[in-house]
């Protein structure tokens, strides 16, 4: 039986982090966690880390999708936060957002990695960044160490 794993060194890897500006005092900690995982666990230079800013949500996929095109990166990490409110808005951004992204990882064959937060309450997203339930960014980067090393073992 052979077993695929990879590890997380990546001290070669390019990455691109697309991070929404809505939200931002939550998205802020989101990235502060990606980078410095991305850094100290990856080997990941700074030079080699790209931090993209969008609006929201909403945009995170068209510009993952440019930067997927590109074909200058090794992944690329999603970093948002959709709290839910009084009206449909919140599925439709949480969904377009997630499909967008898995789109984009699907058709560019790059890792796409989810760090968005979807929540029902500021006080879920603040326990996602950073305190009680850990920091989603530092979660969406060590995933997308991994990928980046794993489909770089898997022959097509």
């Amino acid at each position: 039986m052979k077993v695929i794993e990879a590890n997380l060194a990546t001290p070669n890897a390019k990455v691109a982090i697309v991070i929404a500006r809505f939200n931002s005092f939550i998205n802020e900690s989101l990235l502060s966690g990606a980078v410095d995982t991305l850094t100290r666990q990856g080997g990941v230079s700074d030079d080699n880390i790209t931090v993209v800013r969008v609006p929201g949500a909403v945009e995170i996929p068209l510009a993952a999708k440019r930067i997927a095109a590109s074909k200058k990166y090794d992944a690329i990490i999603a970093l948002g936060t959709v709290i839910r409110g009084g009206t449909y808005h919140f599925e439709l951004v949480a969904n377009e957002c997630h499909k967008g992204l898995a789109q984009v990882m699907m058709e560019y064959d790059i890792p796409v990695t989810f760090g968005v937060l979807t929540t029902e309450s500021i006080e879920q997203a603040i326990e996602r960044a950073g305190t009680k339930m850990g920091n989603k960014g530092t979660e969406a980067a060590l995933s997308a160490l991994e990928m980046i090393n794993l489909v770089n073992q898997i022959e097509v």
